[in-house]
Formats: structure tokens, sequence, C-alpha cells
């Protein structure tokens, strides 16, 4: 689930040994140690400059973040919300930085407190129920909601979360009449008609068919309203329709190698064997440290009876990942026919 705001940021270390004259340009100025990062590096400068403003330690703390440099990311954020603490996306992106960082009590603390300071500030309501539900508190999540409902009834995403709270609490009929409010609200949420197609497939109901295709009008490129129609097609035995749309996907992408993969698995349950060779090979050329379709583009080559290109597939794919057990198996089952047959 896509989160509500994107931020990121840096932190104080580069300030602290600017300001304490870790070195110093020609001109007798503080030269700030270099990061390697020319965006931190700029950012720094820039800090020195302006000590003050805490939206140069949100940027920074944003290029710290998206270099994984979490406890750099942590602080600039800190001193940003020290110095700007009425600015709440920066309290959100810390909220992310923690989350990502395996720190959930505190990226749900600095949520909590952020409602708790803000409590007519519905983006943050939403980031902390999205939190809630991330890491399974859905009582609490839906909790959330409710307070987030008291402040704007007409909120799409509110129902939209809660449509995945009852769905990933199995309360299947509750999560269905959630995202149908969803999308009387806001009709270009795609995602809750994938939610809808998924729950009335797994109902056995066709009219599945139609909220997939809804949403694949709303959205004719999004690869997860595709997907989700390929494998509802796959599952009720509708094989070429399935194909044809991670065809399509392939052709709309030509990098998105899981359309070729799937095409492959499908076409191979189908004993379409040169068809499924030729999916997983792009497959492989797309990705080729991806195990999976060695192995399977091995199986296609092993039931065309190419043996010696089957065996090079399965030895491939255990570089890539030595305890794919099946692999292993092609590689003993082949090299025992083999030695049973040595004139092959």
């Amino acid at each position: 689930m896509t989160s509500y705001l994107q931020y990121s940021f840096k932190n104080l270390w580069l300030l602290g040994l600017v300001l304490f004259g870790a070195c110093t340009s020609k001109n007798n100025e503080p030269a700030v140690n270099t990061s390697g990062n020319p965006a931190i590096d700029q950012l720094s400068l820039e800090i020195v400059q302006n000590p003050s403003d805490a939206s140069l330690f949100a940027a920074r703390g944003e290029q710290f973040y998206l270099a994984e440099s979490f406890d750099e990311a942590i602080e600039d954020l800190q001193q940003a919300i020290s110095l700007a603490p009425e600015v709440t996306t920066y309290r959100h992106l810390l909220a992310d930085i923690y989350l990502d960082y395996f720190k959930s009590r505190q990226a749900l603390e600095t949520m909590e407190e952020t409602v708790q300071l803000f409590p007519d500030n519905k983006l943050s309501y939403l980031k902390l129920a999205e939190f809630q539900l991330i890491l399974k508190l859905y009582e609490a999540s839906l909790a959330t909601l409710d307070q987030l409902e008291t402040i704007d009834p007409q909120l799409a995403d509110l129902f939209f979360l809660r449509g995945l709270n009852y769905k990933e609490m199995e309360a299947m009929d509750a999560a269905i009449e959630s995202f149908k409010e969803t999308v009387r609200l806001d009709a270009s949420l795609v995602d809750a008609w994938i939610n809808l197609g998924q729950l009335f497939a797994a109902k056995g109901n066709k009219v599945a068919l139609d909220y997939f295709n809804t949403a694949i009008e709303i959205a004719p490129g999004s690869m997860e309203a595709l997907h989700a129609k390929a494998y509802y097609l796959q599952d009720i035995n509708e094989l070429v329709a399935s194909v044809e749309i991670f065809r399509q996907m392939g052709a709309i992408d030509p990098q998105y190698d899981e359309a070729f993969y799937n095409a492959g698995l499908i076409l191979l349950d189908m004993d379409s064997l040169p068809e499924a060779y030729g999916q997983f090979d792009i497959a492989v050329q797309t990705r080729p440290t991806d195990a999976r379709y060695y192995y399977y583009r091995g199986v296609a080559s092993e039931l065309m009876g190419q043996f010696e290109r089957a065996l090079k597939d399965y030895e491939q794919c255990l570089v890539f990942d030595p305890d794919f057990e099946s692999a292993t198996e092609g590689v003993e089952r082949l090299n025992n026919m083999s030695n049973k047959n040595p004139e092959q």
C-alpha cells in the first residue's frame, strides 16, 4: 500500500564537524567534509549558511533516508521537527524512517503523538491507521479510523483502509461493504476495485470479472489490475485468456519479467512446451539473476527431450540459489540418466 506522504531527512554530524572546524577553505570559511553524495554535501553547505532552516534538515534527511543511512536521517528529522514543530510532514517522514529501520514502536509513538498534537489533521490519522494495519493491530487501526470518520465521514481513503483491515481479519462481507463505499466516494481508486474483484472471486462469484475490468478501464496500464485479472482467469481455467493478458503486460513493460514467467508457467501446464520455453527465455534475458527462470526453462527443455540444455539450466539455477531443491533433483536425475545411457 502506498504511503500517503513521501519525504526524507538528514543529520547533524557533518554540520558538527564544520562548526568545530573539521576543515577550512582557502578563504578561511568553514568547509564540509564530503560524504560522497553530492546532494548531501550541497545541503550540508546550505545548512552551515542557514542553520535555523528546518526545510534544509528535512531535505538532507530525505537524502540520508534514500541512502539508507537511517541514524543520520533520524537525527536530521528530529532537528527539523525541533525547528518547525508545526510541520506534520516532518513527523510523518520520521515515522516512515523508524518503520523502515525496524523500529515499529517508535514509528507508532511518533504518529500517535502527531495525532494528539494535531487532532484535525486527516493525513496523520490515515498514516497512523496504515501503520497499525501493517503491524497487524487491526482493532487499533479500526478505532483510529472511527475517530477520523467523526472529522470527515466522506473520506474515501478511510473506507479503503477499513476494508483492508476487514480483509485481513477475514471479515469478507464487511470488507466488501467498505470497498463499495470507497468507490462510491471516489471511483478512481483502482486498488478498491481490485480488492472487490478478489473478494468476489474468493466467493466464486463471476461478478469479480466486472470489477477487474473496471479497474483496467480506469488505469489501462496498471500492472496490479492486469495481474489480478490474469490470475482470476487462470483460477477459472480460462488459460488462453490469462496468457494473453500476461503477454499484454510484457508488451506494456518489456522489463516486467514476472509477466513472461507467469505466461510460461501457464503454457507449461497447457503442454505448449516451445512457447513456454520462449517465455522463460525472455524472463531469463530480462532478469538473469533469478534462479526460478533458469529452473523452469530447464523443465521445458527436459520435457522436450533437450537434456543437456536442461542440465545447464538446472546447474545455473543452483548458482543463484544453491538451496533450490527441485533444481538439485533435476541435476541428479539427468546425471543418473546420462550414466545409465552413456550414448546420450
